[in-house]
């Protein structure tokens, strides 16, 4: 691990840092940014993706001690002012704790199945372009653990900083991979036998207390399929799925954001 002071903010060390907001400019320099102290040490302790880097105030360096002792002996931590970090980010930030990843370490859908047990859960969404979302969903994903997760390509970026930062870390945590081709790709979870549940609010779906009762066993390998808000899962992801679950609500109650509904639905299809 290497200390280096940053006193320009047009320093090319800390191009990968540039006008953050900017999600496309970070995905075109094939990294995502982590951001707050836990949520770096997330990436740096307990994620495969690992720090090319770490952008560091020289006041915050006391506090992720343990993460700059655990980064292998080549990687940088830049260390600015915070007026300096806040020209490079392009707004004040007020977290003094960045660190760039490297997008290559996603894994394609057909790896990351091959190396699922034969007792899993996993999610499946649809398109969700919301970041606050995705971030909740994996989130969910990782207290209830669901051991993947799958997106349709219309879904929004899960190492977009704020996926990751709502997701506290979950989306650094939780494998995913994006399925192609939609949705003839959910095909793959069938021929793996996993019992594939659409989450809908509709009438003719079964009640989610039907997974409680005693003489229902839960499958092996069970996915768990969530749509967006609104129009929810498409007739084609409907479809290929084996179960439709609803949530039981209050009348008059239409739906609940997709967020905690699939919290609610992990919790009922978590392994126990």
């Amino acid at each position: 691990m290497m200390l280096i002071p940053i006193h320009d903010a047009q320093d090319p060390r800390v191009a990968d840092y540039a006008n953050i907001r900017e999600s496309r400019l970070a995905h075109e320099r094939g990294v995502f940014i982590a951001e707050g102290v836990e949520v770096v040490r997330t990436l740096v302790l307990k994620s495969h993706f690992g720090a090319q880097s770490l952008f560091v105030l020289e006041k915050r360096l006391g506090a992720i001690a343990d993460v700059m002792g655990a980064l292998p002996e080549e990687t940088p931590v830049y260390v600015a002012s915070a007026e300096v970090m806040n020209q490079v980010v392009g707004f004040n930030i007020h977290r003094g704790c960045l660190a760039a990843g490297s997008r290559a370490c996603t894994p394609s859908p057909q790896s990351l199945l091959q190396g699922l047990g034969q007792q899993s859960l996993v999610v499946v969404m649809e398109g969700l372009a919301n970041h606050d979302n995705v971030g909740g969903i994996f989130r969910n994903a990782a207290c209830f653990g669901a051991e993947a997760i799958f997106l349709d390509p219309t879904c929004a970026d899960p190492l977009y900083r704020k996926s990751i930062r709502t997701s506290m870390g979950g989306t650094l945590r939780v494998p995913f991979a994006r399925l192609y081709p939609w949705p003839d790709a959910l095909q793959q979870l069938t021929e793996r036998g996993y019992t594939t549940y659409a989450l809908s609010p509709r009438s003719d779906a079964r009640s989610l207390d039907a997974l409680l009762a005693p003489n229902e066993p839960l499958p092996p390998r069970r996915a768990l399929l969530v749509g967006t808000e609104g129009p929810g899962l498409s007739e084609a992801a409907f479809g290929a799925c084996s179960d439709w679950l609803r949530i039981p609500m209050a009348p008059g109650v239409d739906s609940l954001n997709a967020s905690t509904a699939t919290g609610i639905a992990l919790w009922a299809l978590r392994p126990r």
